[in-house]
């Protein structure tokens, strides 16, 4: 390394070190010791610290004891807890030592009110690692850019962030140099910033970078299954399964490299357009660790080359950008060109299979006015949307799935929005796409490549039928999608666990979770909610090699547990042999492990002889005393946690939902918004069970936040769980 890099890195350090130790010592003067601080929204306390310094922090004096291991390592010293990295004479220790003191620093920035900065998100919450983990493993978010300072100019702003989202590019935004910052660079272009759309303000000052690196530093504690203090392992983890890397624009000091010393530390490679030494290949990095590239234009790809990303780049000939990252983009009024179905028109989309000889491929055939032929004062017109497919290996149990999938299809266009689907979907154009030339047709071009690209192992042809007439779409839809919506319904409704001797598996976080084993079954989704027992199947027929694979139950062990010896088998060798037995339909006995990917947790509560769920948008205090983060700080990684478990919120309203425990005449507690969002399908269930009005007697939290409360509600209303045999 450069000795220029090691003597700035050094000063930096330093300066930092001092920064905090005067931040903090005017705060404890002002204050105590004991006074608590925190991030909001975290189960790990300082994540950074916890991770790598096994340290609690949950006050300003435990901020000291963290400030002395800082100093330790700025001396190339071994931290309390033996932190030292050797390679490069130490020079990383300083990279630590400076993440250490910069999440002080933001701690106290959080406390004095100072963060988040320039309306940036600043911290991440525990949450937002959780439900991003399925698009990070899935492939949908290829990477994380970390973009310190702004562009050269705002056309470069645009270009780099436009390069980054159509590759599915998360980028997370920090810095202002020569008073600008990448975030106003896009604003000022009127470019769409949030989450959805891949771009995450985290704040105006370089230090809300530190934001990137703690929420970074949760993905093996969540996934992982590693503990705070197991330091190797955890960096061996952010090197090689987070992918992260920095981007370094227009500014660079002491203290920003430093920081970059840091990143570097866990494995992310910096690329700058500025002049600066070229570092390749250290110890700590997968490839090369520091890059120089001008070129905008070359800057995004440079990047994806440095990190050593897999990125899949759909090029569909359509006249606005497409990908992943656009999917959660809005077309407001004020922008609406055209919309269809939703509250204004009839609309429906269906996919049904044919035969081979009445499908051409590639054929988009609109019947019907386009949308530049609309009625000059209308916003609105009808649309029924046909896919026909063919393929030898085409079934008729995949065309829903098939279908589910006409929503991220279309959402991938820039200024294009889809919502619901069926009878129930919602699309609109924006002023932008039709001024850039899109048209309905387009919809057509996007539908037909993109099912050939994710399902060219089942279907050989695709051509799609669009009809804009109200006459045309009321008389297609009672023609034949709403039987085939209803007799999809009834033979999918009609699926048990008994009517099949194959489940399915799903390996996909074991990316993120190398232990972890999810075994879908027709009454049991998998946990994120995402994958059914159909899902699974079509899944496998389309790529054989893939994570979704055919699981034989083999002989019974034990029906009301859910035992089998093929799926005990399976789990055990795809568990690198740590999960020896596994209850499909118990929470008490071997449940199922839990990746961090759930939509819900279970949790038992002893005292009222029931059973709580609570799903990661509640945010709330629980009757089990802890939090969905609390919770999930426990349950996910791979583990296999008796009492606890990490579901999909559909499966709260199966007949197999901890049938072992007796089911849903257990569940004594949710959140009231996910009472309401299962309502109908808990109260036919209920049913079913012979206690009609059960949710009634479900508490959530406008009753409840506490045992105490929980058992007098329980009582008052006389759930049957209270009456049933004790769950310990």
């Amino acid at each position: 390394m450069s000795e220029v890099l090691i003597n700035l890195g050094s000063k930096g350090n330093e300066a930092v070190i001092n920064l905090t130790r005067e931040t903090l010592n005017s705060v404890i003067a002002k204050k105590s010791g004991a006074q608590k601080i925190a991030f909001p929204e975290t189960n790990f306390y300082l994540p950074f610290i916890n991770a790598i310094l096994k340290r609690e922090v949950k006050t300003l004096g435990d901020c000291l004891q963290a400030l002395d291991d800082a100093l330790r390592l700025s001396k190339n010293e071994p931290s309390a807890n033996g932190v030292n990295i050797e390679a490069l004479g130490g020079i990383f220790n300083k990279g630590l030592s400076t993440l250490i003191c910069e999440e002080i620093l933001a701690a106290l920035s959080y406390f004095d009110a100072k963060h988040p900065s320039g309306s940036g998100t600043g911290f991440l919450s525990d949450t937002l690692l959780r439900s991003l983990g399925l698009q990070l493993v899935d492939g949908r978010i290829a990477g994380i850019a970390v973009i310190l300072g702004p562009a050269k100019d705002e056309d470069s702003a645009v270009e780099l962030i436009r390069n980054f989202q159509s590759r599915s590019i998360v980028s997370l935004l920090a810095g202002t140099a020569n008073g600008k910052t990448f975030k106003e660079q896009l604003e000022k272009r009127k470019i769409e910033i949030g989450l959805d759309n891949y771009i995450v303000p985290l704040g105006q000052d370089y230090l809300s970078a530190i934001y990137s690196v703690n929420w970074a530093i949760r993905a093996p504690l969540m996934y992982g299954g590693y503990k705070p203090g197991q330091w190797q392992e955890i960096l061996n983890y952010t090197r090689t399964k987070v992918p992260a890397f920095v981007v370094l624009l227009s500014h660079v000091d002491e203290v920003l490299v430093a920081t970059g010393l840091g990143a570097l530390a866990l494995g992310f490679p910096i690329i700058t357009d500025l002049d600066v030494p070229q570092l390749g290949k250290i110890d700590t990095t997968l490839y090369e660790a520091l890059v120089t590239e001008k070129d905008y234009k070359k800057l995004a790809g440079k990047c994806i080359e440095t990190r050593g990303l897999k990125v899949k780049v759909t090029n569909i000939d359509i006249p606005v950008p497409y990908a992943a990252a656009f999917e959660g983009e809005r077309v407001r009024r004020e922008n609406l060109y055209v919309e269809f179905g939703g509250k204004g028109n009839t609309a429906f989309e269906f996919l049904a299979c044919r035969d081979s000889k009445n499908v051409e491929d590639g054929k988009v055939e609109l019947i019907g006015p386009e949308i530049d032929e609309k009625e000059e004062n209308s916003k609105s017109m009808p649309l029924a949307l046909i896919l026909e497919v063919s393929g030898r290996k085409m079934q008729k149990d995949f065309e829903p799935i098939l279908e589910r999938q006409i929503h991220r299809f279309i959402n991938y266009a820039m200024g294009v929005m889809h919502i619901g689907q069926r009878d129930m979907n919602w699309i609109r154009i924006s002023k932008d796409a039709f001024d850039k030339g899109f048209r309905l047709k387009h919809i057509g071009v996007i539908l037909h490549a993109m099912m050939h690209q994710e399902y060219s192992s089942i279907i050989d042809k695709v051509q799609v039928k669009m009809y804009t007439r109200k006459e045309d779409v009321e008389r297609l839809f009672g023609h034949e999608a709403r039987a085939a919506f209803n007799e999809r319904d009834e033979r999918i409704s009609g699926m048990t666990d008994e009517s099949v001797d194959t489940f399915y598996s799903c390996l996909l976080c074991q990316s993120f979770a190398p232990n972890h084993v999810c075994i879908i079954t027709p009454e049991r989704l998998g946990l994120c909610g995402a994958y059914s027992w159909l899902d699974g199947k079509a899944s496998y027929e389309i790529t054989p090699t893939g994570p979704n694979q055919p699981v034989a139950k083999g002989a019974v062990i034990d029906t009301k547990l859910g035992k089998w010896s093929g799926i005990n088998d399976f789990v055990h060798l795809k568990s690198n042999k740590t999960i020896e037995s596994v209850s499909m339909y118990s929470l008490m006995d071997s449940p199922q492990s839990s990746c961090g990917c759930f939509e819900c947790i279970l949790a038992i509560i002893p005292e009222a002889n029931g059973v709580m769920v609570v799903h990661r948008d509640f945010s709330g205090m629980t009757p089990c005393g802890m939090s969905f983060t609390t919770l999930a700080g426990s349950v996910g990684g791979g583990a296999q946690t008796p009492g606890f478990l990490g579901v999909g919120k559909l499966y709260l309203a199966s007949k197999k939902f901890i049938s072992a425990e007796g089911g849903l005449k257990r569940l004594v507690w949710m959140p009231k918004e996910l009472k309401e969002m299962l309502s109908d399908k808990l109260k036919k269930r209920a049913q079913e069970l012979g206690v009609p009005g059960l949710l009634d007697k479900i508490a959530d939290e406008t009753v409840a936040t506490n045992s105490q409360e929980l058992l007098d509600f329980l009582s008052k209303v006389k759930h049957p769980a209270l009456e049933m045999e004790p769950l310990m």
